[in-house]
């Protein structure tokens, strides 16, 4: 790792600690920043992400797309954590802590609508980001592509009658449009962009041409990816600084979930001889969460300045920090990882 990436958790605190004192500096600029979006998606933030994901994208060659399905376990695993085991825990942690322990230390009219964002929190997957913890683990990009691309499909038909199920709702309003858009924006068009990119790139200049113009536009993922936390605690600001203990306590059933999801899904990738570089990435979608449509859904359903958006919020707050941690772990528990019971012909990630 260069020197910027062994040092990106400290980047990360520093984007917080700046974000969340530019939006309770200069509010109004930054809310104006905010309304600048289609169905809820903020514009800004998705070219922050196109930038964040394109880079990895470039590597991908979709000719080779055909093998994943050498990794049907990874992806059986982690589809189980997400779509069977991620939704329940959390709503199970979140009446544990929530509405029982910490019960006592929040606002009793909003414990419910805290709950509730916990929940859309962890009915989606995460789209985006993801490719950023893949490529830190040196993960297969093209598992973690496919993988991702499997999640969205599902997620159109199952987000609504899981959230519904734990809500203890008959119906629930998803918004649809922020759903689609946020897929199209996330994944379509840098897919398609990368793809263009790297077609031009091999047809003018050949391999080398690529590995050169991958070397130069690397660092150019973890500079978005910093940028991206700077706008999106900026919008959260005031908010943050306003409620610093029910943020402490929305965070720990957040944290419990994303260690346990994550320990999960890695420890069943090995008991069935997945390779490393699909057990990271695997690992990391199964704990991962899709905030930005959790937000989207939070504030559609209950309102703002709900428990259930700050909740969200919460979820973004944790995201960064923990995830870049659960890298560390995947990368240092690699030789034990290797040690036993995987397939000694795994194959190696590809570039």
């Amino acid at each position: 790792m260069s020197l910027f990436e062994r040092y990106l958790t400290v980047w990360v605190f520093l984007c917080i600690v700046v974000g969340v004192a530019l939006g309770y500096a200069a509010p109004g600029f930054f809310q104006a920043i905010g309304a600048i979006e289609v169905a809820s998606v903020n514009l800004p933030v998705a070219v922050l992400i196109w930038l964040m994901i394109i880079p990895m994208l470039v590597k991908v060659d979709f000719a080779a797309l055909r093998e994943v399905g050498s990794h049907w376990r990874g992806i059986s695993v982690t589809l189980f954590i997400n779509w069977a085991v991620k939704p329940f825990s959390m709503a199970l942690l979140g009446w544990l802590f929530i509405g029982w322990l910490f019960r006592p230390y929040l606002p009793a009219d909003q414990i419910d609508s805290y709950v509730a964002g916990l929940i859309l929190l962890a009915a989606a997957p995460c789209t985006a980001m993801v490719f950023v913890w893949s490529n830190l683990t040196k993960g297969d990009p093209l598992f973690t592509l496919s993988q991702v691309a499997v999640n969205d499909a599902i997620m159109i038909v199952a987000f609504a009658p899981i959230v519904a199920l734990l809500l203890g709702l008959s119906s629930i309003t998803v918004p649809w449009n922020t759903l689609v858009l946020s897929v199209g924006l996330y994944i379509v068009v840098p897919v398609i962009a990368a793809q263009v990119l790297r077609r031009q790139v091999l047809a003018f200049g050949g391999q080398a041409a690529l590995d050169r113009l991958l070397a130069k536009i690397q660092p150019l993922s973890l500079i978005a990816l910093l940028a991206t936390l700077v706008l999106l605690f900026a919008f959260q600001g005031e908010q943050i600084i306003a409620q610093p203990a029910v943020i402490a306590l929305l965070a720990v059933p957040i944290l419990i979930q994303v260690y346990f999801n994550s320990g999960l899904a890695y420890l069943l990738n090995r008991a069935t001889g997945e390779a490393h570089c699909v057990a990271g990435p695997s690992a990391l979608i199964g704990a991962s969460n899709f905030f930005e449509l959790a937000v989207a859904a939070a504030i559609s359903l209950f309102g703002f300045k709900s428990g259930a958006a700050l909740a969200t919020v919460v979820g973004v707050l944790i995201e960064v920090p923990v995830m870049l941690s659960v890298v560390w772990i995947v990368n240092r528990s690699k030789p034990w990882y290797e040690a036993r019971g995987v397939r000694a012909a795994a194959p190696e990630p590809r570039s």
